[in-house]
């Protein structure tokens, strides 16, 4: 499959605190690349390297095939960038800074998104300043949307205008688009493939279709009266107490349920994790989780 960027072994140190180890991912051209994690997990350290405004300290970073420390001015050409910071000049109009990025804007999308073009970028609400952010990222027809926390601080109707001009931009175009955001339901409805950090290292990075398959919710009851909870390999998290337990897992269905009838107790209902459960989880694991949870059943994630 064709990538967009390639990131291998990645290493990032901020005098003692590591901010990135030995990250290795490639976002493949097309689609939406969510990228998820906690505030200090790595996410916009990650993106400053894409951008070329860090150079690895140790591994690589391609963006349309080269460096963009060493070749800022093609990867900057292909790239249009949205982030929650928000810059824009004040004194500007609307039409003003659309007429700025020297090309032929989006005046259907401003129209979509209500922006008065006769309004001063100064005097636009937080909502309004982040669509308009949009439209200069998309002025150009860049190959690669980056977009790191673009939703931050918006409310609910602004998020829904932004994420639909997103899958927008994407559907049938061919462009790419890297979501970075700590709102898990966004990433979710739009992402095509997600990745998380956590501490700096790369947790999972696959297909939103996969990670939701090999993930699953078991409600778990003891056919006789049990007081500790089951131990299923691949058992990310679990709550309860007594004879009933929740327990999320990731592994084959059919195999999770023949280890949770091995160990005395039977399920009692089964469902699909959102990515926010996943997520959560996940976090809530030691940086060894593999050691901690065992290995998964017969599923690698």
């Amino acid at each position: 499959m064709e990538t967009v960027i390639e990131i291998a072994g990645l290493d990032r140190r901020y005098n003692r605190v590591t901010a990135l180890e030995g990250v290795s991912l490639n976002v493949p051209l097309g689609g939406v690349f969510g990228l998820v994690g906690e505030n200090g997990a790595g996410k916009t350290t990650l993106i400053r390297h894409i951008l070329g405004l860090l150079r690895a300290q140790r591994g690589s970073v391609r963006v349309c095939g080269v460096d963009p420390v060493t070749h800022p001015a093609e990867v900057l050409a292909r790239m249009g960038v949205v982030t929650e910071d928000r810059d824009l000049p004040d004194w500007m109009r609307v039409d003003e800074l659309m007429n700025y990025t020297r090309t032929f804007y989006p005046e259907e999308l401003r129209k979509t998104f209500g922006l008065d073009a006769a309004a001063r970028i100064g005097a636009l609400s937080q909502g309004q300043l982040a669509k308009a952010s949009l439209l200069v990222a998309l002025a150009h027809r860049p190959e690669l949307l980056v977009l790191d926390e673009p939703s931050s601080g918006l409310d609910p109707v602004v998020r829904r205008d932004i994420l639909e001009a997103i899958i927008g931009a994407v559907a049938g175009s061919g462009r790419t688009v890297l979501f970075s955001s700590h709102l898990l339901d966004e990433v979710e409805r739009v992402a095509d493939q997600v990745a998380m950090l956590k501490s700096g290292r790369l947790v999972f990075n696959a297909s939103m279709e996969a990670l939701k398959e090999s993930h699953h919710v078991l409600i778990v009851r003891a056919r006789h009266g049990r007081d500790k909870a089951p131990c299923i390999p691949g058992t990310v998290s679990r709550k309860g107490n007594g004879p009933e337990w929740t327990l999320l897992c990731y592994g084959e269905l059919d195999r999770l349920t023949h280890a949770v009838r091995s160990c005395g107790m039977e399920v009692a209902l089964t469902a699909t994790p959102s990515l926010d459960e996943i997520f959560v989880a996940r976090c809530a694991l030691p940086t060894n989780w593999r050691e901690h949870v065992g290995a998964p059943v017969s599923v690698e994630a």
